[in-house]
């Protein structure tokens, strides 16, 4: 393997920060090289709403990243998240003949093929076709159906797709901040690769990454992606709440946040005095921290309420014993893990990415998740592309024509 072919790059575009991740591959290892991060602007609920100014917070985050590592960046993988996202569960298959016969690499790719052949408006791309389980005659629930017998091989598979037009701007905005796009990650997808043990995957769990501007669902059962969806509330949204409720500034409230509001008033044991700031010229006022948590905890609740509604309606809500994993900036709210354990009645935890050698306790934060997860993925792909000969190939298939 070449030095170029050592390093992978992850490029988290969010809506309230941008990071660029490297990593060495080691073996089977992924190494940690350098973390560069930048404010975002330019994007809004994962949307790009600015395209020069989200250029100029891509090619900062990526600077810094290229300066502690030592040499450019020329190519990135990139996540993907916002409302505009979807997920389907689907089913194929195909005859394998009048008598049975061994199933061959070729079949499966077949039946795989017949499972993703769904009609998509022309405004949508597929990102992923998440394998779930085969159907081979009468026997179900079958994770590799190679070298097996018989008739009929069906395939359930999980397919996200993306507004194609919100994901060509994002390869447009890398692109003209100088790095090409290698591959492009569904985000909760990579932060799963990042957070989830195997034992959760296989009991049944859903991950909630809780960006800036939404937050992004992704259910496994069985081992295997049931589920993915989006919700339109995000960690600004807490935020937007305590600027307004307290008359103060945006940068003011974010460092309230995050220093000393708690989602839940069962949690508070002081009333504590906060100075903050005012708006404008005026004095700084002093406030308590009852006041936050009355500001920020309907806003949990109501965040935690279109979850569970997003589980019900997918028939998921009881088939997730091992619970919710938390993951992201936003879910370091204080008390929001008590507060979801609560509404749940389910084991919470809040994850901070897992499985990167040399990593620093910055890095391990859970709001990096989806950056290492996109270490995580690129590795896996670069392994498979090596086995099999082209790694891009699923990338310009996605974008011919457009």
């Amino acid at each position: 393997m070449s030095k170029k072919e050592r390093y992978i790059v992850g490029l988290d575009i969010g809506s309230t920060k941008i990071c660029a991740m490297i990593g060495e591959l080691e073996d089977e290892l992924v190494k940690f090289v350098s973390l560069g991060a930048a404010e975002s602007k330019g994007l809004r609920k994962g949307l790009i709403v600015n395209l020069d100014a989200t250029v100029s917070s891509i090619r900062r985050a990526v600077e810094e990243a290229e300066s502690a590592a030592g040499f450019p960046v020329e190519s990135a993988i990139v996540g993907v998240a916002g409302t505009h996202v979807r997920g389907v569960n689907s089913r194929g298959g195909i005859s394998l003949g009048t008598k049975p016969r061994d199933v061959q690499r070729e079949d499966v790719r077949r039946a795989i093929e017949a499972a993703k052949n769904i009609s998509l408006p022309e405004d949508r791309r597929v990102l992923h076709v998440l394998r779930q389980e085969y159907l081979l005659d009468s026997q179900d629930n079958i994770r590799d159906p190679e070298g097996m017998i018989g008739q009929k091989l069906e395939t359930n598979v999980h397919i996200v797709t993306a507004s194609a037009a919100a994901t060509q701007n994002v390869v447009t905005a890398v692109n003209r901040a100088g790095v090409l796009v290698s591959d492009i990650v569904l985000e909760p997808l990579a932060a799963a690769d990042a957070c989830l043990t195997q034992d959760e995957r296989e009991l049944g769990c859903c991950l909630l990454d809780i960006g800036g501007g939404s937050t992004e669902m992704i259910v496994y059962t069985g081992g295997v992606v049931r589920y993915t969806a989006a919700v339109p509330v995000g960690g600004d949204h807490f935020t937007n709440d305590l600027a307004v409720g307290l008359r103060t500034p945006i940068p003011e409230a974010e460092k309230i946040k995050r220093h000393h509001a708690c989602a839940s008033r069962e949690l508070l044991r002081e009333d504590n005095a906060i100075e903050i700031a005012s708006v404008g010229d005026r004095p700084p006022r002093t406030i308590f921290s009852r006041m936050l948590c009355e500001i920020v905890e309907p806003r949990a609740e109501e965040l935690l309420k279109l979850v569970r509604d997003e589980l019900q309606r997918a028939g998921l809500d009881t088939l997730i014993p091992a619970g919710l994993v938390l993951t992201g900036g936003g879910a370091q709210l204080d008390g929001f893990v008590e507060l979801a354990e609560q509404l749940f009645s389910l084991p919470v935890r809040l994850a901070g990415p897992r499985g990167l050698q040399g990593i620093t306790d910055e890095v391990g934060l859970p709001e990096y998740a989806t950056c290492v997860g996109l270490l995580h993925y690129g590795a896996r792909m670069r392994r498979q592309s090596q086995q099999s000969g082209s790694w891009k190939a699923k990338f310009k298939a996605m974008f011919a024509g457009t």
